[in-house]
């Protein structure tokens, strides 16, 4: 990978990019305020076509889905059609400003309100609010709905369940919301136990979060039972949606009981997301929490689509305007390009991926959880880092070989972690050919384990120092 020089050191003073026009007359001493003038501008002088070339030059260093396999679990980190992009990228959409009166923009309002209807009727929700950024903001925004409904009917609830294969941001969601968080630990199986559960249920129990298939890829199969346990003692069920692609069109979070979900369009309906744009993690509830949701909600009433304010028991705004709108055009588009048949066939193949990746891979590391998986699955690498090699170093070769590697070290309840997603949107020869990869690396294990331990060869940059920044924080500009 060839070196890329700053700008500055690129600028030549003969050069720009920009020429004006010899009858334009422009003095800003003139025209501007003495403390507003810039008395020396340090910009380098380029020319268009140089400036193109950098910037280029340095997005190839980047690596993304569309550039090769991406397999990192529990982020969908899938291909999506770029139909959706150029869709949501048309003027009447990207130009439109949030404060337009309701009257010049029923399209927008409509698209909002058929979206909210396509995801009730997927989840099995009663109403929607697409205010939240991001499935954490969905999460925090879902919790103090929960806690408002608490505590209107009395009820000074503290404590929040989550497991321990949970994704990092439910406890963190909970601490903003003002709850404190026990842990339930996962029985053998890798799944909630009811008999276990039951010890953690008391009156001050508010909230049991839970990500259904969880973080190791694996169903929860007493799932109606843990709904019950938790409904009987008078506290709620609240659904993680990051892993909704291993069950959407075969399952509903709310035909299992849950109370409240998060959607991660940008995981799920076809949104890039992480470095690739912005993300959207709406809210549905059920019909008696409704009357917490964010507000305004879009709402019909039989000629023109209007945003309805007059919701009193409302938690507020948690957002400013009505969330990430672009993400939920590309979201919109994207279920009704697929339909009905398009999403289950969606599911199946995420599924059938995954398990065929874990098949293929079981015998190479160790497999804690043998069962059927869903969406993604994880590996240990035990067997590896007793002959010396780290998931870490595997985790960097991988990248030599032209794939991103799969989320290391996560959930925290499986030594040397290894969590794939291979998500729906790989063919056989893709998923074959990382496969491949994983053997030749254990083979260099064995054979020649100095090149996997220091690894990556063919990247832009080496081996980084991962803990520099933590240990060196540099926090005030000098």
């Amino acid at each position: 990978m060839k070196d890329i020089k700053l700008l500055s050191e690129l600028s030549d003073e003969e050069k720009s990019s920009i020429f004006l026009p010899n009858d334009i007359e422009f003095y800003p001493e003139k025209e501007l305020p003495e403390e507003l003038l810039r008395k020396e501008i340090p910009l380098p002088q380029l020319t268009e076509v140089e400036v193109t070339r950098h910037f280029t030059n340095l997005s190839l260093r980047n690596f993304g889905v569309d550039i090769g396999f991406y397999p990192l679990g529990s982020c969908t980190m899938k291909y999506n059609p770029k139909i959706t992009e150029e869709l949501a990228n048309l003027p009447g959409f990207t130009k439109i400003h949030p404060y337009t009166p309701e009257d010049l923009c029923q399209g927008c309002l409509q698209i909002i309100y058929e979206l909210e209807k396509l995801l009730c009727t997927i989840s099995g929700m009663d109403r929607f609010t697409f205010q939240p950024s991001a499935g954490a903001h969905g999460e925090l925004t879902a919790l103090l709905i929960m806690k408002a409904y608490l505590r209107d009917k009395g009820e000074n609830r503290n404590i929040v369940l989550v497991p321990d294969s949970a994704h990092g941001t439910n406890p963190a969601s909970a601490s903003m919301a003002g709850f404190t968080t026990i842990e339930i630990p996962s029985d053998e199986r890798g799944l909630i136990n009811p008999n276990i559960l039951r010890k953690y249920m008391n009156e001050n129990t508010a909230v049991l979060m839970l990500t259904n298939p969880n973080t190791l890829g694996l169903f929860e199969k007493d799932i109606l039972e843990i709904s019950k346990i938790v409904h009987e003692n008078g506290a709620l069920l609240y659904y993680d949606g990051a892993n909704l692609n291993g069950i959407m069109g075969y399952a509903r979070p709310g035909d299992m009981g849950f109370d409240a979900v998060h959607l991660n369009l940008h995981k799920t309906f076809s949104t890039p997301h992480g470095g690739g744009g912005p993300g959207a993690g709406p809210v549905g509830v059920k019909k008696y929490l409704i009357p917490y949701l964010p507000k305004p909600l879009v709402d019909f009433d039989g000629e023109k689509y209007y945003l309805n304010y007059n919701i009193p028991k409302s938690i507020g705004r948690v957002r400013s305007f009505y969330g990430n709108f672009l993400v939920l055009i590309k979201a919109y588009i994207y279920i009704r390009l697929l339909g009905d048949e398009g999403l289950r066939k969606t599911t199946e193949m995420a599924v059938l991926n995954a398990n065929y990746l874990k098949e293929k891979l079981k015998d190479i590391f160790y497999l804690p959880y043998p069962s059927l998986c869903k969406h993604e699955f994880v590996l240990s690498g035990k067997k590896q880092k007793e002959k010396g090699v780290k998931v870490l170093d595997i985790a960097k070769r991988i990248l030599d070989f032209g794939i991103h590697p799969p989320t290391i070290y996560f959930p925290l309840i499986v030594e040397e972690a290894l969590m794939i997603e291979p998500t729906e949107t790989e063919d056989k020869k893709t998923l074959d050919y990382f496969i491949e990869v994983m053997e030749k690396i254990n083979r260099e294990i064995e054979e020649d384990i100095e090149k996997v331990k220091n690894s990556p060869f063919t990247t832009s940059v080496r081996r980084l120092d991962e803990a520099y920044a933590v240990k060196n924080l540099k926090v005030k500009w000098e």
